[in-house]
């Protein structure tokens, strides 16, 4: 009888070029939440496909501002590729209106990332392999706003995770989050986006406390952001090295949404913008260009 595999991984394991007939070639990453043990004697090949297949269907990512106009795309990238989502919202109403009510792979929870972590937590659930952030502050009266949302609020996103012990981190940032480090004092797009509240600062700090947790974080800073179809392929840059630049929200949904499963994103933080002169570029190319820091 041969011994069983006994597979200690994390949430999201990395098997390379591993083929298990000339018609099936295992995705580079696959889900082992729910398979401890593998026994491959006397299974059929067919059989482990079909093992296979099924846990990959049951992958389920926990969305942050899933009603924003980047959350609402990256929601529904992850549901054409297959994912599950969990949809943290502030206004179900709103979510109800926003997403089809009939599709299974898409759950609605209330989720208001300024209340704290034990109920982020809640919202998260047992059940949420990985955790994207694409919270946003709204304009208004309160200069707060940006410290409770882009500040305490990922803060609360990140201790939640810790409690329910959700291993995987995506941020949707900004570019010149660091401008003050980085000669960008007097940037004009700087300027403008610390007028509310000194949002950049408040998003910088989140970053920071991010990359301190332990927790595998990807932190995507994209540039100007465009509501239009993309017009361009994607430039991908280190931290601190994109200073202008827009790029549309499909590409920063798509950036967000392909880090989940690639190693190459691991721990690292990237600023994205789009080019009509880029070469377009497979993800884990741009991600593998990046050193971690």
């Amino acid at each position: 009888m041969a011994a069983p595999l006994f597979l200690r991984t994390p949430i999201f394991h990395t098997l390379t070029s591993h083929t298990l007939n000339n018609h099936f070639t295992l995705p580079s990453t696959f889900n082992f939440k729910s398979l401890s043990i593998l026994t491959f004697s006397k299974m059929e090949r067919s059989e482990i496909v079909e093992q296979v297949q099924e846990n990959l269907s049951v992958k389920k990512v926990f969305v942050a501002g899933a009603t924003g106009s980047t959350g609402k795309r990256i929601v529904e990238q992850l549901l054409a590729k297959g994912f599950s989502v969990k949809a943290g919202v502030r206004d179900l109403d709103k979510a109800r209106t926003t997403f089809s009510s009939n599709n299974p792979s898409l759950q609605l929870v209330k989720a208001d990332v300024t209340e704290g972590s034990d109920k982020l937590a809640e919202a998260i659930g047992d059940d949420s392999e990985a955790v994207i952030c694409a919270t946003g502050f709204r304009l208004g009266w309160d200069v707060l706003a940006p410290w409770k949302v882009d500040n305490f609020g990922t803060v609360n996103l990140v201790e939640a995770c810790r409690k329910r012990n959700v291993n995987r981190f995506i941020l949707i940032s900004s570019i010149l989050v660091n401008g003050a480090a980085t000669g960008q004092l007097l940037n004009p797009i700087y300027i403008l986006l610390n007028v509310f509240g000194l949002t950049l600062v408040a998003k910088l700090k989140a970053e920071q406390y991010i990359r301190k947790s332990g927790i595998n974080y990807t932190i995507i800073r994209p540039g100007g952001l465009k509501n239009d179809p993309p017009s361009g392929n994607v430039v991908m840059g280190p931290e601190d090295t994109l200073f202008k630049g827009a790029i549309s929200r499909d590409q920063v949904a798509e950036a967000a949404v392909e880090a989940l499963a690639l190693p190459e994103a691991s721990f690292k933080v990237v600023e994205i913008i789009s080019s009509p002169d880029a070469r377009k570029r497979p993800y884990h190319d741009l991600f593998g260009s990046i050193s971690q820091r």
